[in-house]
């Protein structure tokens, strides 16, 4: 008989971590080995402690991400399995993951395949990661029918940037902003830029590399 997968599980949401403990504990050919509530926790768990699969939070609200944790952690110990997790839609961490060598990524909110069939396609070997983007509602459109760019200017008005600094960021003049945030307000239906702003960040429709690297929870 084959000995249960050793799992660890960090998250420094209770809820949400708790929720990912109970379900490691009933899944069969699991064993839930530690829940940690920092990903400085889990960088040092794997250097102290043998285990097969780490399943971790993206947003860290502890000095370090989890997705910066989870690059450090494969690159020394590339056996351990990793599955990053968020509530965020932020696409883009999920081209960061994959160059990292991380194995999958599992949106908790808006993925169809449950998290055991997950777990046990990673275990199996494989890379699963999500075929589209998670579909979510910004006003009057879905994050679908925001542009790249579009996308690019709600990070920089997260950030609380100016047109001229985000213009700075992106390479492109104020105007050309101005004018962004006039369309997105537009196809949207909101009012304001602190208006988009707020949503934005509501919904993690984005996050910037700020946001994530200074581990800043709002979600």
């Amino acid at each position: 008989m084959n000995a249960p997968v050793r799992v660890v599980v960090a998250d420094d949401q209770n809820i949400s971590r708790g929720f990912f403990e109970m379900f490691v504990r009933a899944a069969n050919g699991y064993t839930l080995s530690a829940g940690l509530r920092t990903a400085r926790e889990a960088v040092a768990y794997a250097d102290a402690q043998d285990f097969d699969l780490l399943i971790m939070d993206v947003m860290m609200a502890d000095g370090i991400d989890g997705l910066t944790a989870a690059e450090q952690i494969k690159r020394k110990h590339p056996k351990i399995k990793i599955i990053l997790t968020t509530s965020a839609v932020e696409t883009t961490w999920e081209d960061k993951a994959k160059a990292a060598g991380i194995d999958s990524f599992w949106y908790k909110e808006y993925e169809n395949e449950s998290l055991i069939d997950l777990m046990d396609r990673t275990m199996a070997g494989e890379s699963v990661y999500p075929d589209d983007p998670p579909q979510v509602s910004f006003g009057r459109v879905t994050r679908a029918d925001l542009t790249e760019r579009e996308l690019d200017i709600l990070r920089g008005l997260t950030e609380s940037l100016s047109n001229d600094e985000i213009a700075q960021r992106l390479h492109i003049s104020p105007n050309t902003v101005k004018r962004h945030i006039q369309n997105i307000m537009e196809k949207t239906g909101f009012d304001s830029r602190l208006e988009l702003a707020m949503n934005a960040k509501f919904l993690g429709l984005v996050v910037s590399e700020k946001q994530r690297t200074n581990s800043v929870r709002y979600l």
